[in-house]
């Protein structure tokens, strides 16, 4: 019953992106040659390849890029990994790693070898963060941050970092219980219960605006 229930919440989380554009709301050239990406939802990264691979592939020769997390609420470690994949140079860099608990196993994250677009290398990258930046969203934030590639700009982040199982107690009560624990390469922790805290706090609404004013004055 669990894998058919794994399965079924797979199915659905797939179809949901797909109907999201794999998660990516809008992909822009700004003035100054400034490219902005606004994603909603971390895709998988089978699925999403091909999506994710589109979005890079229309930035990939402006002079600093915009990643913007401020409405995302999540979604797949695969896919954060190969997001953040675009902004290193080969497949040696470690990303983080996830803990499971119930099978006492460690399951490693890397830098993806092969990109169905250019590597974003060399140029200004800013992480754009909302007080509504969830999970996944926390992810590629806090993995970029760590690993140096990145500034973040606008509030701390909600602080989920810890996938959950619901265990239905009653027809009207669930519980939640962590089942895995993400732990970053280079911190050794996570975010949760913290958030991913900006470099550059500003008010959500304004982040926007101040990241984009940085990079423009960036000397690439």
């Amino acid at each position: 019953m669990a894998s058919e229930d794994d399965g079924a919440g797979r199915a659905a989380f797939l179809a949901g992106l797909r109907a999201e554009d794999q998660g990516i709301r809008a992909v822009e050239r700004l003035d100054g040659n400034v490219g902005r990406i606004e994603l909603r939802r971390i895709a998988d990264a089978g699925e999403g390849a091909r999506a994710i691979g589109a979005a890079m592939e229309l930035v990939a020769h402006t002079r600093a890029l915009l990643l913007d997390l401020r409405c995302c609420l999540g979604g797949s470690p695969e896919g954060a990994a190969m997001w953040c994949s675009y902004f290193f140079p080969d497949d040696q860099v470690h990303l983080n790693d996830i803990y499971e608990r119930a099978t006492d196993s460690t399951r490693q994250y890397w830098t993806t070898a092969h990109l169905p677009a250019p590597r974003y290398l060399d140029r200004p990258v800013y992480v754009l963060t909302s007080a509504t930046t969830f999970s996944g969203g926390e992810d590629v934030a806090y993995t970029l941050q760590a690993l140096g590639r990145a500034v973040v700009v606008g509030e701390t982040t909600r602080g989920g970092a810890h996938p959950t199982a619901r265990h239905p107690v009653t027809a009207y009560i669930t519980v939640a219980v962590p089942t895995t624990r993400t732990v970053n390469a280079v911190t050794g922790t996570n975010w949760k219960g913290v958030g991913v805290r900006p470099d550059r706090p500003v008010p959500a609404e304004r982040a926007l605006e101040v990241a984009y004013e940085e990079a423009r004055r960036s000397e690439v």
